[in-house]
């Protein structure tokens, strides 16, 4: 698209939008329950943006400022299309272009990534027992998932690990995945069960919250702050075990105030927060409209936390 490149997207509150995700589909091969139903219903394929429509879409909001693109689901690389989508964005001028996924997959796609510049993976791993892996997800992939993680960290990808802890189910391996961590190398981040959609029915009483986890760890480990972006999600720490861990405080230390991300669903609505259904369409927009919509989209940006919202988190975008 030929659209001249302007000041980059600030609003009112001097947040300048410079990351995006991008869901590709809202179906997945797991049912994680704070995620979803056991039995979802999930969109049609035909609504789908087709790989040019995101290229185009993203390459506009590239020309308005933005730098990062993570893709997330659903579950990314269930789409037929999948390796044409990622080379489109991968010829964007980003400082970052990265994947979220469950890992179910992703052996099947290393070396086609390797190829690309995809190169940042987040890998969802809420346990590091079977047992208690197949009762979180309902479904019987451990074994998948790890190998994708150690193959992918083999392979040099930067690959992060999600943990949502639930209190009573998994917050009690929360040293494992720290001698994890510091035995392959590999980021840990912890995450806040978060108020959206199916873990609103049962939050109060699994949610675990940051500082309680960072207390338990102190008492066994020295931690060090290590220096993050002003607008990153998680704080992060260097145990002296050597173990790299983060924390994503969603709930208890909401970074909205610094946030610099937009949303963009499968089938093409781009929406200003995860926490909110506020957006524009923004699939039909022609080049010369853009400015206008996305400054219309800045205006819809909350600056403090939206308690709680009751669509999906699968329908967001993880």
């Amino acid at each position: 698209m030929n659209i001249k490149p302007i000041k980059p997207l600030i609003d009112s509150y001097g947040r300048r939008i410079r990351k995006l995700r991008v869901s590709l589909l809202d179906a997945c091969n797991f049912r994680c329950v704070y995620c979803m139903p056991l039995d979802p219903v999930f969109m049609d394929s035909s609504r789908w943006l087709r790989p040019q429509e995101i290229e185009r879409v993203c390459s506009a909001l590239v020309d308005f400022g933005l730098e990062q693109i993570r893709l997330t689901g659903g579950e990314p690389t269930l789409r037929d299309d999948f390796r044409d989508i990622v080379l489109r964005l991968s010829s964007l001028p980003l400082d970052k272009l990265g994947l979220t996924t469950n890992g179910w997959n992703l052996t099947k796609e290393l070396d086609f990534l390797s190829d690309t510049n995809c190169r940042h993976i987040n890998i969802s791993l809420d346990s590091l027992t079977k047992e208690i892996f197949t009762r979180i997800t309902r479904r019987d992939y451990f074994d998948k998932v790890l190998d994708s993680i150690l193959s992918a960290k083999r392979l040099g990808f930067h690959v992060k690990i999600n943990t949502v802890l639930m209190k009573g189910i998994n917050d009690h391996e929360i040293f494992d995945f720290i001698r994890f961590s510091a035995e392959h190398e590999v980021e840990i981040r912890f995450l806040e069960l978060m108020s959206i959609g199916q873990a609103n029915g049962y939050k109060d009483k699994l949610f675990v919250p940051a500082s309680d986890i960072i207390q338990m760890i102190s008492t066994r480990e020295e931690l060090t702050g290590e220096e993050s972006e002003c607008d990153s999600t998680s704080f992060n720490f260097k145990t002296s075990s050597g173990a790299s861990i983060g924390f994503i405080a969603s709930e208890t230390l909401p970074f909205c105030g610094n946030c610099s991300r937009w949303r963009l669903s499968a089938d093409g609505f781009l929406r200003a927060c995860l926490m909110s259904e506020n957006g524009i369409y923004i699939r039909d927009v022609e080049p010369e409209d853009y400015k206008a919509k996305l400054n219309e989209l800045l205006m819809m940006k909350p600056y403090r936390k939206i308690e709680r919202i009751e669509q999906d988190m699968y329908k967001i975008g993880g």
